[in-house]
């Protein structure tokens, strides 16, 4: 059961609609199944001698009264508004249950508590089988206004126990940080346009992948717009700053600010997770492709322990900096499941955010690294699933996380989102590792790494060996160890970075944090390069190299 709470000024507006044939004439047999007094109320779906003027003049009886005590100017919005709609699948609910259901929403929101004379008036309007509408005036008898703070989350929370009552579906509770989902009329709009997503949804996706690989905020506008997205920026009159900008999908003329796409896709909140211009524009050091994916990597991992610290400000922030990470990662990623990490990214959009304040500094590295991948050249088809799976298990451990906080939505979120990056690991990884499996050392050679993991991990080589992804593990130390590695040394170290009790195949977790590793040859090449180039840079010049084959302070002979 989803309530929907929202406010306006425009009582016969509201009304109109309710009672109307709808904007696709889906309204059936509307008529009010509750009100503040059934008696006072008069009903337009039920009475021919009701108009919508006469219900409108009795809802804003207090109003009226209110508004010539401030001298002709009416309280500001002072029309509530909360539609409450069954899941799909619910089993039908009579007039007299979604009467129940009305007077308990009113009275937990604080619009008309329970045995309250001098409560707002209202009535609950039911036009279809599977929701009704809730529509209040927000000025009491006694003139004030009704306290109804937080009314969104205790309508919320009234609706799960309406739903262990009336055996419907149980819901995921919210926290008041979900973004705003598509009205009737938005999503009325896309069908007729033959789109998948309303366009609030879709300038939504469109805003967070672009927010995660971008470097400032400058171009966070720019790339929009450069992708035909329509940027309209509010400057602050005094300032001359931008404060706040809204968003239109190419050739329509529906702005949505940045905060009704998402509480995170603010003006301020954007702000606190990308640098300034003058930070953006300083250069950025090239590095291996490799080593991007590596340090990615590095940072998910540093990230996953961070969720078993107690800081829940820096666990926040790098799940927040996480979900860049997804989106960079399927932008990064090609093949036949990049679809699937595409849709990772777009579910854990929600786990990302709580109401628990982030720590974005927390996530610096990550955040840092996913921008980078974002431009980062492919590397070979190992170590881009070692990130994945890396990025499977962080997930489920976010999912987790959120779970034993009460964050029913993000848990779920998440939840969803490891069900995509395990579809996505399983197409990329099982050609690979069947090809590793093929490949696998002699028997010489497995004979002395299975002596080798028995030494260095004593307490899971039962295990490891006994998986079927041993093989395969094998074929990837091998190469490991031509790469400068000592295998002992290797297993013990990357096997002493989580614990390995709960993971179901030990040797496949370990063949991946292996390729992960870097080449130890390639890196000792390079260091010796660069101090040979800095050698021959800092290294006294001949007279003949000084340019026109003069030395400094003298002159040519002539």
């Amino acid at each position: 059961m989803v309530p929907d709470v929202s406010t306006g000024s425009d009582t016969q507006g509201l009304i109109n609609y309710l009672f109307g044939k709808g904007r696709r004439d889906e309204h059936t047999d509307p008529h009010i199944v509750a009100a503040w007094d059934m008696a006072a109320a008069p009903d337009p779906g039920r009475d021919p001698a009701a108009t919508y003027s006469l219900l409108a003049k009795r809802l804003d009886h207090h109003v009226d009264l209110r508004t010539r005590e401030l001298g002709g100017k009416k309280p500001p919005k002072h029309v509530w508004h909360c539609p409450v709609r069954t899941a799909p699948g619910d089993r039908y609910l009579t007039d007299t249950e979604w009467a129940e259901v009305a007077r308990r929403v009113v009275a937990a929101t604080g619009i008309a508590p329970e045995g309250d004379e001098k409560a707002c008036r209202w009535i609950a309007v039911r036009h279809a089988d599977d929701h009704i509408h809730i529509l209040a005036t927000t000025v009491r008898a006694d003139g004030r206004r009704p306290r109804t703070n937080r009314d969104g989350w205790r309508a919320q929370q009234e609706c799960r126990k309406i739903e262990d009552e009336f055996g419907l579906r149980r819901l995921k509770s919210g926290d008041l940080t979900a973004p705003k989902t598509p009205t009737g009329a938005e999503r009325a709009k896309a069908e007729r346009l033959g789109q998948k997503q309303a366009t609030r949804e879709w300038l939504r996706e469109q805003a967070y992948a672009v927010a995660a690989a971008v470097r400032s905020i400058d171009d966070y506008f720019t790339v929009l717009a450069s992708m035909g997205i329509q940027v309209k920026t509010r400057v602050g009159p005094e300032t001359g700053e931008v404060t706040g900008y809204s968003l239109a999908a190419p050739g329509d003329t529906v702005y949505f600010g940045g905060s009704k796409l998402a509480p995170d896709l603010s003006y301020s909140r954007l702000c606190q997770r990308l640098p300034d211009q003058e930070v953006a524009d300083r250069p950025q050091p090239v590095a291996d492709p490799a080593d991007t994916w590596r340090r990615v990597d590095s940072a998910m991992r540093t990230a996953r322990t961070s969720l078993d610290a107690d800081d829940d400000s820096v666990a926040q922030g790098q799940l927040d900096g996480f979900s860049d990470a997804l989106h960079n990662l399927a932008r990064a990623t090609s093949g036949p499941h990049q679809s699937q990490l595409q849709a990772a990214a777009q579910a854990f959009n929600r786990a990302r955010r709580s109401a628990i304040q982030a720590d974005h500094q927390a996530a610096g590295e990550l955040r840092r690294a996913a921008k980078e991948l974002a431009y980062a050249p492919s590397v070979p088809g190992g170590l881009a699933i070692s990130l994945v799976f890396t990025a499977l298990h962080l997930a489920r451990a976010a999912a987790k996380w959120h779970e034993q906080r009460g964050h029913e939505q993000q848990a779920a979120a998440a939840e969803q989102a490891l069900r995509h990056l395990q579809a996505a690991y399983r197409q990329a990884a099982d050609p690979v590792l069947t090809d590793l499996t093929r490949r696998a050392p002699r028997k010489q050679t497995m004979d002395r790494f299975e002596a080798t993991v028995r030494e260095a991990i004593p307490d899971h080589a039962a295990r490891i060996l006994t998986d079927p992804s041993w093989p395969a593990m094998a074929t990837t130390l091998a190469r490991a160890q031509t790469t400068g590695h000592e295998p002992r040394q290797l297993l013990a170290r990357i096997a002493g970075e989580r614990e390995l009790d709960t993971a179901e195949h030990p040797a496949e977790v370990l063949n991946w944090r292996i390729t992960a590793e870097p080449n130890k040859r390639a890196q000792a090449a390079r260091r010796a390069s660069t101090r040979s180039t800095t050698w021959v840079a800092s290294a006294p010049q001949p007279a003949a190299a000084v340019q026109g084959g003069d030395r400094p302070g003298h002159g040519r002979r002539r």
